[in-house]
């Protein structure tokens, strides 16, 4: 049988315990080499002791892969050429498996479709979705990191205490460190599970953001702790959107509420005095 990459690393990502790279793909091939040299010896030996029963022979079987077709070295151009293949084949056939790659390599996934049946079979809980609170807080942390929640306060302008603690829970952000700050302040930042949550390989795939941009988040840290809340329209958020399924603080939207009738007060004295 000749040689097929695709074959090959089919065969690969099916027996491997996780995702794999381009450096790990490359090191089964140089093994591959390595092992066809000695060979002939492990022939040899294994004749000179073939009458001997006790001892075992090394199972020298390597069908579909020539020693002779086998590259000694694939590039990472051609193991990507081959994976899109794969990926393409799978999505083609619409198979009840994928190719993806994550952070840190590829991996075969099931396919959306049979989701519900996977979780079945492992007994697991439906999938609970981000609140709008939970997904503000963590976009301002995967942007901003390493971020303290009193930051993360000032810019959202409500407490994150709820969004904080689902966040943790479903580990998708972590404890990276201790500002040096006052009190030593826990830093926060996005772990693996973000990456694989959000289907990108590296913080520095996220899109750029130009409302979440170190710029403009520290304007916006400058005028808050100058003047107050940030507004929706500040955000380049829709107004009444930013607190759309908001659990985080009920007291915040009492708070502004007060202050606006506080203000109406203060008109409607001024008018008086006016008059």
């Amino acid at each position: 049988m000749a040689f097929s990459l695709d074959r090959v690393l089919k065969a690969l990502l099916f027996g491997a315990s996780g995702p794999l790279c381009v450096k790990d793909i490359q090191k089964v091939f140089t093994k591959f080499h390595e092992q066809a040299e000695l060979l002939p010896e492990m022939e040899s030996a294994a004749l000179e002791d073939e009458e001997d029963n006790s001892v075992e022979q090394p199972f020298l079987e390597a069908d579909g892969m020539p020693t002779s077709e086998v590259p000694s070295l694939v590039t990472a151009g051609q193991i990507r050429e081959s994976i899109d293949r794969i990926a393409a084949e799978l999505e083609d056939r619409k198979e009840v498996y994928r190719l993806v790659e994550r952070h840190n390599g590829w991996t075969f996934v099931s396919a959306p479709a049979v989701g519900e049946w996977i979780r079945l079979l492992r007994d697991e809980p439906r999938p609970l979705k981000l609140t709008q609170s939970a997904l503000e807080t963590m976009a301002v942390i995967a942007y901003r990191q390493p971020v303290i929640r009193s930051e993360v306060e000032k810019i959202r302008g409500v407490s994150i205490d709820n969004a904080l603690s689902r966040l943790l829970e479903r580990d998708l952000i972590q404890i990276v460190g201790r500002a040096n700050l006052p009190g030593r302040p826990i830093q926060y930042g996005t772990s693996e599970a973000f990456l694989e949550f959000v289907g990108v390989r590296t913080i520095e795939e996220l899109p750029s953001s130009d409302i979440l941009s170190p710029r403009q988040i520290d304007e916006w840290l400058h005028e808050v702790s100058n003047h107050g809340k940030v507004t929706e329209k500040e955000m380049g958020l829709p107004e009444g959107e930013r607190n759309e399924g908001d659990e985080t603080d009920p007291d915040a939207d009492d708070e502004t509420s007060q202050s606006d009738t506080d203000v109406e007060a203060s008109d409607e004295d001024e008018n008086r005095a006016a008059v």
